[in-house]
This record gives structure tokens, C-alpha cells and sequence, in this order.
């Protein structure tokens, strides 16, 4: 598998991402989408959002403000509780999150671990910094961006980036109630950007400072019985690493359906659902199944707000890691926000004629994690054809249809081209390329993604077809000019 140091030099090279501010020695933990990168990542949200809302009846979306009252998240815990460790360099005061420190000598979990216990096995291991230095003893830093609102800066001004997007959901629920009409269960979808103060950005587009989630919270009551579960959910085989084998010293995954982690009561009914559902996206974008696990965490690990968490882990270049969350949060933010608000959240339900204040499921998948995983799936350093072949599913690729003139000194043939080209631009993503041999434009084409390459050669001014190449098999085929949108739409779907 290509590192992540590698890809990060491809997304460059081809413009899918760049680190930001570059010209000045870059930010640690930003980075900006380039051409390509943007039309991916837009394509990712385009597709969640059409399954997870447009195609559903019972979620509808919003769109918060990424600054919002101080006291959401005083109410929320994240003022109190939304903390990591750090230890700092004695002598060049460079700071490290302990937790991954340790990890990354001893190869050991330490997710969740309080300060004690990693000072302790720093101490115990003599760990030292990066730099070889020792290293100061553990302390706790809360991950939350301060900034302020209005001309004064004070104490009553201060304010925070919104560290997740699930907050705007819970002070909007009793409004989004009101106004949708939507009854239980239903749920309140939202993609936006987040921003944590990382002590160690790493990893590229992996572990940043600032990034974008696709997040629902999905009300549920909690006294009635969900049965929203289909056969092909249940029936759906995951890799599931369970909490009791993460405490061996050799933890294995087993091989699994839904239904049977539903039977051991490791998964609620409402939980199973959500997880199979987001494990089938996953698949649908065409991420390798023996790239996926299931894995329940421990309850050193669980947020402050779950009672249940389970991830679905990738496995990425430095090793197994979240890919989607998926968190039982129980009543805990709207109890909280009807504390501190003295707003009521609870909701009358029609049926048995009583108020609930609803249980909540939480799916939550992050844009770049995906982003990342869709392009280490793809990436094919093809020695045959000796150049690399980003073989990303049609319906995310950037680009999705390149045309090509076989020549470009032939008028006939780039006239015909381009009228193609324009024809064909409003339907799908396009573009039109004559630099270099046809090779080449090939090669340049799968390096990009482009799942299918369109050329125009003399023999087309005669006969009015195109010869389409298929960017996996290199096969290619030759069709009518007239027929040439429907025959890409199936291809392409």
C-alpha cells in the first residue's frame, strides 16, 4: 500500500490537495482542496446527502452557524470535558498528545488513558520525545478554538469554533419539530465544518485542525420498539472487533452479520440499523469490504455523552482507524440543553398521547477520512502501463468523461471534439484535453480518475462514432455520436 507521506505528494502533484498557506511555510493541521480534490470531495457530500436525506421520508437537513452561544457548549460538556493530553519537550518545549506518544513506542492502545497512567508508562518505558529529549509530565488541554464576538475583547465576549456540528441539531430540534412536522423517529441531518485545536496534527488529511462532517442526529422514543431494520441489513457480514477482545494481548476480529450482534445484544435495534446502513454507503462508493471492520469501544474510551459507541474503522496506512462513528447518545444533550436553556425539548407524541424527550442515535462520518480512504482504495501504481491508475468509482470520480481529438492539426477532428465536449458538459463532468500524444492523455487521464476517455479520429467523420475507453480495463468501444449521453449514463451509473 502507498504510505500516507506518498499520497499526500500525489494529491499535490494533481491538484486534489494542497497544504494551505504554502507560500509562507504552511499552517500545521490545514490544508486546501485543489481542483480535483474540491469536485471529489463535493461529489462524497452530493452522494451521502442524496442517500441519507433527499431519498429518505424521515430526515431533513439544516445548516448551523459554526460560532453559537458560549453556554451551548458549557450545556454540551465540551468546556468541561472535551479535553486530550499533551507532554512537552524539555528542552526544545515542542508539545506531543501523549496518548498517540506512547502508542506509537509500545504499539499498545491507549485511547482514553488519564494522565496518571500514561506518566506512568512514560516513566516506567522511559519514553522521550521525537527529538530524544525527556518529556514533562502529562497535562490536560481542552481542544476547543476561543475567539470573540463584537468590538470588545473580554470575558463576555468570548466564544468558540463549534468542535462538532451535532450541537446545532440539538438547540434547533424543538424548531425543526415545529416547522417539518416530521413525527418519531426521524432525524436532522447537517454537513459542516469543525474545528479542534489538535495538539499534533498528523497523519495528513487524517488528524487536522479544521475539517468538515456529515453528521444526523436520529430521535428516536425510547419506550416504543424500532423495527425500521430491512433483510439485507441484517443480513449484512461485517468484521467485528468486540470490546472484550480488545483487552487481550492479541485482540482478532470475527466475522459476523448485523442480525447476530443483535441476538448477543451488542447492537440496540436503532444502532444496527444506522451502522449497516452507513457500512453499505461506504461499500456503494466502492471502498474494499476487507478495508472495513466494525469496532465497539471500550468504556476507558467512551464520550462523555455515550453510552455505546461503535466505530467503522479503515484500515489505513498507520494501521486500523475511525472512518465513521456511530454513538448512542441516549437523552444526554437535550436533557442538558433543556437544563441550561429552561427551554422544553421534549415532544408530544400523538400516539400514546404522552411527552417524550427523545433517545438519540448519532451516525457521523467525516468528509476528509473518506476523501482519504477513497483514494488509497483507488490508488494503482500500474507497472504495465507505468504510470498510476486512480481507479475511483464513476459516480465520485472529479471527472467523470474526458474528450479527446486524436489529433489536433486536423480542423474537422477538434471541431468535432469540442462540439462533443459541449455537448456533453452540462450532463456530466468534463473536460476536453489535446496536449501530447493520445498516450499520454491517457495516462494524465487515469492519474486524475477519469473513468472513461472519449476520442475523436478520422475515422469518426465518416462513420459518426467515438471510440470510448474504459479507464480499469483499458478496453475500449466504439459508439454512435447520437447514442453517446445514454451509453455513458449506464456506464456511469
Amino acid at each position: 500500500m502507498i504510505t500516507i507521506d506518498q499520497l499526500a505528494i500525489f494529491c499535490k502533484k494533481k491538484g486534489f490537495v494542497y497544504p494551505s498557506a504554502e507560500i509562507y511555510n504552511g499552517l500545521a493541521g490545514f490544508f486546501d482542496l485543489g481542483p480535483l480534490g474540491v469536485e471529489l470531495s463535493n461529489n462524497i457530500k452530493s452522494s451521502w446527502w442524496h442517500t441519507f436525506v433527499r431519498s429518505r421520508e424521515d430526515v431533513v437537513g439544516i445548516d448551523g452557524s459554526i460560532i453559537t452561544h458560549p453556554k451551548v457548549w458549557k450545556a454540551s460538556g465540551h468546556l468541561d470535558c472535551f479535553e486530550d493530553v499533551f507532554v512537552e519537550d524539555a528542552k526544545t518545549k515542542e508539545r506531543y498528545r501523549a496518548d498517540h506518544l506512547v502508542a506509537d513506542v509500545l504499539h499498545i492502545p491507549t485511547d482514553g488513558m488519564p494522565p496518571d497512567q500514561l506518566w506512568q508508562i512514560i516513566q516506567k518505558h522511559n519514553i522521550q520525545s521525537p527529538k530524544g529529549n525527556p518529556l514533562s509530565q502529562p497535562k490536560k488541554f481542552n481542544l476547543m478554538f476561543h475567539t470573540t464576538v463584537g468590538p470588545v475583547q473580554d470575558e463576555k465576549s468570548t466564544s468558540y469554533l463549534r468542535p462538532e456540528t451535532a450541537q446545532n441539531i440539538f438547540i434547533n430540534f424543538r424548531a425543526v419539530c415545529e416547522t417539518s412536522r416530521l413525527k418519531l423517529p426521524f432525524g436532522i441531518a447537517q454537513i459542516g465544518k469543525g474545528f479542534r485545536n489538535e495538539i499534533s496534527p498528523r497523519d495528513f488529511l487524517f488528524r487536522v485542525r479544521e475539517f468538515e462532517m456529515m453528521e444526523i442526529e436520529y430521535f428516536i422514543d425510547p419506550g416504543k420498539k424500532f423495527d425500521k431494520l430491512t433483510a439485507k441489513q441484517k443480513n449484512l457480514k461485517v468484521s467485528f472487533l468486540s470490546q472484550e477482545e480488545q483487552g487481550k494481548a492479541n485482540p482478532k476480529t470475527e466475522t459476523t452479520t448485523i442480525a447476530r450482534l443483535l441476538s448477543s445484544k451488542k447492537l440496540t435495534p436503532a444502532h444496527a440499523y444506522w451502522i449497516a446502513d452507513a457500512y453499505l454507503w461506504f461499500l456503494s462508493l466502492g471502498l474494499k469490504k476487507e478495508n472495513l471492520r466494525v469496532r465497539e469501544h471500550t468504556k476507558d474510551e467512551l464520550s462523555h455523552y455515550s453510552t455505546a459507541t461503535f466505530d467503522i474503522d479503515y484500515n489505513f496506512p498507520f494501521g486500523w482507524k475511525e472512518l465513521h462513528g456511530n454513538a448512542n447518545r441516549g437523552t444526554y444533550d437535550l436533557a442538558q440543553h433543556e437544563k441550561f436553556s429552561n427551554a422544553k425539548m421534549s415532544v408530544f407524541d400523538e400516539e400514546t398521547k404522552q411527552k417524550v424527550l427523545p433517545s438519540v442515535i448519532e451516525p457521523s462520518w467525516g468528509v476528509g477520512r473518506a476523501f482519504l480512504a477513497l483514494l488509497l482504495d483507488a490508488y494503482d501504481d500500474d507497472k504495465k502501463r507505468g504510470n498510476i491508475v486512480l481507479k475511483l468509482a464513476p459516480k465520485v470520480a472529479p471527472i467523470q468523461v474526458g474528450v479527446f481529438p486524436l489529433v489536433k492539426n486536423k480542423k474537422q477532428i477538434v471541431k468535432a471534439a469540442k462540439e462533443i465536449f459541449h455537448s456533453l458538459k452540462h450532463s456530466f463532468a468534463a473536460t476536453y484535453d489535446d496536449g501530447g500524444s493520445i498516450g499520454r492523455r491517457y495516462a494524465r487521464a487515469d492519474e486524475s480518475g477519469i473513468p472513461f476517455c472519449i476520442t475523436v479520429d478520422f475515422d469518426s467523420l465518416k462513420d459518426k462514432k467515438v471510440t470510448i475507453r474504459n479507464r480499469d480495463t483499458t478496453k475500449q468501444v466504439r459508439v454512435k455520436i447520437k447514442e453517446l449521453k445514454d451509453k455513458l449514463s449506464s456506464m456511469i451509473d
